[in-house]
């Protein structure tokens, strides 16, 4: 009898921990998939950020006229892979958990000039010229 309620103790203690650790990973993937999905966002944000930033900066050195120029300093995130200016528009192509993502920021006057993709604070010195804003970081 005595050797029944051990095994009988026995099968509830590895119940109790296999509902534990069953309870556990689920919180652990829950936890992971949130925690993509906020670094996704943070990484959006700062994109945003860093591209109104230029833009609006680009903007006021176009209407301030020649021979008008502002370096400005910006955070350039770490999941950046490229920063393309065509046609008055910065576009911006950044990784996310659920792949590649490219985001356009058009401007209201014209732009041109090269941006590094390198991550880290960078310096970017926007110049009016006669016709348009020459960037370059």
């Amino acid at each position: 009898m005595e050797q029944k309620k051990k095994a009988q103790i026995g099968m509830e203690y590895l119940m109790i921990v296999g509902f534990l650790t069953f309870i556990l990973i689920g919180t652990l993937a829950v936890a992971f998939y949130h925690s993509n999905s906020l670094r996704d966002m943070i990484s959006s944000r700062q994109v945003d950020g860093m591209a109104n930033k230029i833009v609006s900066s680009a903007e006021s050195v176009f209407y301030s006229g020649e021979p008008s120029k502002i370096t400005i300093v910006t955070n350039i995130p770490e999941r950046i892979t490229l920063i393309e200016i065509i046609n008055n528009t910065i576009y911006v192509s950044f990784e996310t958990s659920s792949g590649p993502n490219k985001v356009d920021f058009p401007s209201n006057v014209p732009i041109t000039g090269t941006i590094s993709s390198v991550s880290g604070l960078r310096e970017i010195v926007l110049e009016a010229e006669n016709t348009s804003v020459s960037i370059n970081s």
